[in-house]
């Protein structure tokens, strides 16, 4: 059995409303056990006997059953429990900074991490790191919207690839269960 976090994108945003009672139905669904959704944003934390190897068809699987259920066309980033454990220690800035803001970046596969990066950005402003698929960014605090890294993130190409969240948030989702 494999303990999974599904990071959805796009939803209660802007997006598609996911009630965490339906989403731990639909979770269930495909063959999640002791499915527990964190903070009404879309996060939750499950198992599943799907192994780290076929993680991408298991993704698939949740993306069609919600797609099915709230009828968009949704997206998520499927990350093995120890996969956030080692990005939540990895994180390469200072994660108590209060003028700063720690954001992990999840992205589909390696290579788009890398791309990522490349993305124009003010290093001073915008600090970046990656390891594998995981790309680390810590932008001034009230400024992950508006500098040069923060538009090249929000753009459509990224959408399907990634998704974002706060270091603190993903510490509270490793809470929610030992």
């Amino acid at each position: 059995m494999t303990s999974w976090i599904a990071l959805l994108r796009g939803v209660n945003v802007g997006g598609a409303t996911v009630r965490n009672a339906e989403l731990r139905e639909i979770v269930t669904g495909i063959g999640g056990t002791d499915v527990v959704p964190v903070l009404a944003s879309g996060n939750v934390v499950f198992d599943h006997p799907t192994e780290r190897a076929d993680a991408a068809a298991l993704r698939a699987r949740l993306e069609a059953a919600l797609g099915r259920h709230y009828d968009y066309d949704a997206h998520l980033l499927l990350v093995a429990r120890e996969a956030v454990e080692e990005a939540i220690g990895g994180f390469p800035f200072a994660a108590d900074d209060t003028a700063r803001q720690p954001w992990v970046i999840f992205c589909d596969t390696a290579q788009t991490a890398a791309s990522l990066i490349d993305e124009p950005r003010d290093d001073d402003l915008d600090p970046v790191a990656r390891v594998g698929a995981v790309v680390y960014w810590n932008p001034p605090k009230g400024r992950s919207t508006d500098t040069p890294f923060a538009k090249a993130v929000a753009r459509r190409t990224w959408r399907e690839r990634t998704t974002t969240r706060n270091l603190r948030t993903l510490v509270k989702i490793l809470a929610t269960r030992p």
